[in-house]
């Protein structure tokens, strides 16, 4: 199931992210425990991103709030995330991330991967936040619990935060052995050498990419304004527009075009033309892509 979904997301991001680059890609494949620790700059997306691209099932660490509807926790929690609860969320549910930090260092000791967004919090940018304690608490419990994970750090930056048909650039890097983290000196001097490192990372793309308008391009617009207008008033004033005009977009295109390609067959058009005709609109969209 799992494999299915990363497939059916690099499909998507083919379209909406037509250039993600990343350095150092083959840190990805490692196997071994492995604390993954990113900046955040385009809320969920970045975690949409990193997941599609590392070869393994990653464990994310996200904001507790959006687990509280009983469906939305399911699900969160089907695909690998884990909830860490914030002051501002609401003090009472703080005492909820001891076992937040057990379960992380649950997918460790298995040899499993965690990702972290070292900031706590997304602003839309690339300048990096003060750093929260997620990421030092993790791994002082697991050397607490006699293990050692690799560490990545990663800057991701993109040319635009609202724009369709994004360039994304990934840096990942190993980070030196961690030193044992036994005083808050430790974790202060940790947070501080992974800033430096970190920030050396992002690199915010200059380019840009232009479609070119043309059938293809005439006939998905209306479909495309649409759900961009709702997800626009429905994330108005929030951080999330990006990523949820992304998981819109991915979960009702393959309806549009079912929608459309009924609407043809039922016009008489033969079922051959009618299936090239649907390959082609999504097709047309990416070879029309040009950077600028």
């Amino acid at each position: 199931m799992l494999v299915i979904l990363k497939l059916f997301v690099r499909l998507g991001l083919w379209i909406f992210a037509p250039q993600v680059h990343i350095r150092n890609k083959s840190l990805l494949a490692k196997q071994g425990p492995l604390l993954v620790v990113a900046n955040h700059p385009d809320s969920f997306l970045d975690a949409v991103i990193l997941g599609a691209y590392y070869p393994r099932k990653m464990h994310f660490l996200a904001r507790g709030d959006v687990f509280r509807k009983p469906i939305f926790g399911f699900l969160l929690r089907s695909i690998g995330m884990i909830p860490i609860h914030r002051a501002r969320e609401g003090r009472e549910h703080l005492h909820l991330n001891a076992g937040t930090f057990d379960a992380s260092v649950d997918v460790l000791a298995k040899g499993g991967g965690i990702l972290i967004f070292i900031e706590g919090i997304c602003l839309l940018t690339h300048e990096l936040q003060p750093y929260k304690k997620g990421a030092t608490r993790i791994l002082e419990a697991a050397q607490l619990r006699g293990v050692q994970p690799m560490i990545h750090v990663i800057g991701i930056a993109y040319n635009d935060f609202k724009a369709f048909g994004k360039v994304v650039e990934i840096h990942v890097e190993e980070f030196e052995q961690a030193p044992a983290l036994e005083h808050a000196k430790h974790r202060l001097d940790f947070n501080a050498a992974v800033f430096e490192q970190m920030k050396r990372l992002i690199h915010v793309p200059t380019k840009r990419i232009r479609i070119k308008k043309s059938l293809f391009y005439y006939l998905n617009l209306p479909f495309y304004r649409l759900v961009q207008g709702v997800v626009d008033q429905k994330t108005k004033d929030t951080v999330f527009y990006d990523s949820v005009l992304f998981a819109a977009l991915l979960f009702t295109y393959p309806l549009y075009l079912l929608i459309l390609g009924t609407g043809l067959w039922l016009a008489g058009l033969p079922i051959w033309y009618v299936a090239f005709f649907i390959l082609m609109l999504p097709l047309g969209i990416k070879i029309q892509m040009k950077s600028t």
